[in-house]
């Protein structure tokens, strides 16, 4: 998952790594959480489903949902030319600061280089 803070550090913008869909491949459906719903860090909040697998998506972060990208599932050929810009799944209001857990994007590439 890819977590952007953004408003002050009140809001975050989750969405999918670019990462993420090249391993998923040809997804095929994307099930959202409804505005409102409380998450907390770690909860299944969805699921991506590709040609492959089906895949939870679990919460990096806790808080209310603001916000779904709703063109999302209808549109997820759109993650393999932009998942950076595209791939933004839902929008949360911060209830806690982000965990120390997460890891800045240098540490992503890192990661995602060495899992091949």
């Amino acid at each position: 998952m890819d977590v952007q803070e953004e408003g002050g550090d009140k809001f975050a913008t989750i969405g999918i790594s670019a990462f993420a869909v090249e391993q998923l491949n040809d997804l095929v459906y994307m099930d959202l959480p409804e505005v409102g719903r409380e998450l907390e860090i770690g909860e299944e909040f969805g699921e991506v489903e590709s040609v492959k697998a089906v895949s939870p998506l679990y919460s990096p972060v806790a808080g209310e949902v603001v916000a779904v990208h709703s063109d999302l599932p209808d549109n997820l050929d759109n993650l393999n030319d932009d998942a950076f810009d595209f791939g933004w799944i839902l929008k949360v209001k911060l209830s806690a600061d982000l965990p120390d857990s997460l890891m800045d994007f240098a540490a992503y590439q890192k990661q995602c280089s060495e899992a091949g």
